[in-house]
């Protein structure tokens, strides 16, 4: 149980790692300039790391205080995560059509990333009013940005739901692994002292 536990706690510290630099490399290479995204996906990388911090000393110290913290932390987030997984996977078109708009309409940075790298202006009409960040707009011959996205977000949707749904089965079986592993008696403890 103890080696298990210590790999899925270095397998989380990995995710959360690459959570982290994915975020610097996609500010750092202009794909992304809202820094309220970026700092949502950093916080979710530090958050993980910590917890897999957490778990990491808890079974190599046979910590049962860490253990039960750790363990109680990890159901929590395996609850949020699923839901938010099937939530993605449940979608329809006419739902998600209504997500990317509320999107669009709330956020001024996302809509000129989303723009510039799409090379599409405006939501459903293209306005050749100049606020548009896509090179399109020179010709004057861009599409919409709505079709677009509509296009992918069923496919992102899709792909974060399963990989979520895939980590929500490893934090399960993360709190298993350190139910087992809590309940068993410490092998560096005094035998005679009274548990």
């Amino acid at each position: 149980s103890k080696n298990c536990l210590c790999a899925l706690n270095l397998l989380y510290t990995l995710v959360s790692l690459l959570l982290i630099g994915i975020a610097a490399w996609g500010i750092g290479f202009g794909l992304i300039s809202s820094f309220k995204v970026v700092g949502v996906v950093i916080a979710v990388g530090v958050f993980l790391f910590f917890i897999a911090l957490v778990g990491l000393i808890g079974a190599v110290k046979h910590h049962q205080v860490l253990l039960f913290f750790y363990m109680i932390i990890l159901l929590l987030v395996f609850i949020v995560q699923f839901s938010v997984s099937c939530a993605c996977l449940a979608l329809n078109e006419e739902q998600q059509s209504e997500l990317l708009e509320v999107g669009w309409t709330n956020t001024n940075s996302a809509r000129s990333d989303i723009e510039r790298n799409l090379n599409c202006c405006g939501f459903r009409v293209f306005y050749s009013n100049g606020t548009c960040a896509a090179d399109c707009l020179r010709t004057l011959h861009c599409r919409p940005c709505a079709p677009i996205m509509e296009e992918y977000a069923g496919m992102v949707l899709r792909f974060v739901g399963g990989i979520g749904l895939f980590f929500s089965f490893t934090e399960i079986l993360g709190v298993w692994l350190t139910y087992r592993y809590r309940n068993q008696k410490d092998p560096r403890a005094n035998p005679s002292a009274f548990i």
